[in-house]
């Protein structure tokens, strides 16, 4: 970007005046407060804007009648394209995240570099895999999907083993009440909480576990040896095999702060760098807090560049 003067006033020393890394609902929702306010700010992500919610095929929990994840996701990206000030860049990689006394410094996977006083990183999560957790066995290498990835068509008629009793099995099962779907759910003592909205549901079998050992599967199919508390054991057989198990941080390489757990609390982090949406924490990945904490993030930056105090 130019460099020319900023639309809020003041002369622009920087390539832009915020650096968004991730283009998700916090992204976004970061990208159009900051032009509010008349920011300049270029957002980065390497895959398409809102890609996750794309995937959401029901929602119960967001303001503006909005019931699918597509739905809302064309919202907000038909916004943030018409957004004059935010400028995308869109299949890039950030490689490294930098942080001095007056700027911060983004390092893209083309080599290029970008400043900007400040930084909102709202890089989201990815799902956790089976080598990730301890009560789960797996054959070297074996990645698989979430479950919000399934596609209903290729379900129907088939059995799914989902590992992890995590919300996602909620949200497949609402928006597909009629799916001729067998869900055989393995889960661990500490997801036993997150089971009770789909313990009724006919399609859903429950088995708790002490621990798992999936077999290799040959053509798609999925075996394996479940141990539950007693002792007692289960052969467990599927046509295919989904992933409920939760998420774990996505973020960048660089100057940020990371708990024990991965995530990156807000309060550690450089006075320039903001952190925003679910990379915050794992207790607050819904995607109404997610808007709402990179509208605050946008805020944050804006308040610090002009040195106004900012009060909680």
């Amino acid at each position: 970007m130019a460099d020319t003067p900023s639309r809020t006033g003041s002369p622009a020393a920087h390539d832009t005046d915020l650096l968004i890394i991730g283009g998700g609902p916090a992204g976004c929702a970061a990208a159009r407060m900051a032009a509010s306010v008349g920011m300049r700010s270029v957002l980065i992500e390497p895959d398409a804007l809102c890609r996750n919610l794309y995937r959401i095929p029901a929602l119960n929990n967001v303001l503006g009648g909005y019931t699918s994840g597509p739905a809302l996701a064309d919202s907000i990206t038909t916004e943030l394209k018409s957004t004059e000030l935010c400028r995308l860049e869109l299949g890039r990689h950030v490689v490294e995240l930098h942080a001095d006394d007056d700027h911060v410094t983004v390092t893209l996977d083309t080599g290029t570099r970008l400043t900007a006083p400040h930084a909102v990183v709202a890089t989201g999560v990815g799902p956790l895999q089976p080598r990730d957790v301890s009560w789960i066995t797996a054959p070297s290498g074996l990645t698989l999907s979430p479950l919000w990835q399934a596609d209903v068509e290729d379900a129907e008629g088939r059995t799914l083993l989902i590992l992890g009793g995590d919300r996602p099995i909620g949200t497949f099962l609402r928006a597909h009440p009629t799916t001729d779907t067998r869900l055989l759910v393995a889960y661990p003592e500490a997801d036993a909480y997150k089971i009770e909205e789909i313990r009724n549901d006919p399609r859903v079998t429950l088995l708790p576990v002490e621990h798992l050992t999936l077999a290799p599967s040959e053509r798609g199919a999925v075996t394996g040896d479940a141990v539950s508390h007693d002792g007692a054991r289960r052969t467990v057989t599927a046509d295919t095999a989904y992933l409920s198990i939760g998420n774990a941080p996505a973020a960048p390489p660089g100057d940020l702060v990371r708990g024990a757990d991965g995530y990156c609390p807000p309060t550690d982090q450089h006075s320039r760098v903001i952190v925003a949406g679910d990379l915050r924490s794992a207790r607050f990945q819904r995607i109404m807090t997610a808007l709402g904490s990179g509208s605050e993030a946008a805020l944050h930056a804006y308040y610090a560049a002009r040195d106004l105090p900012i009060t909680n």
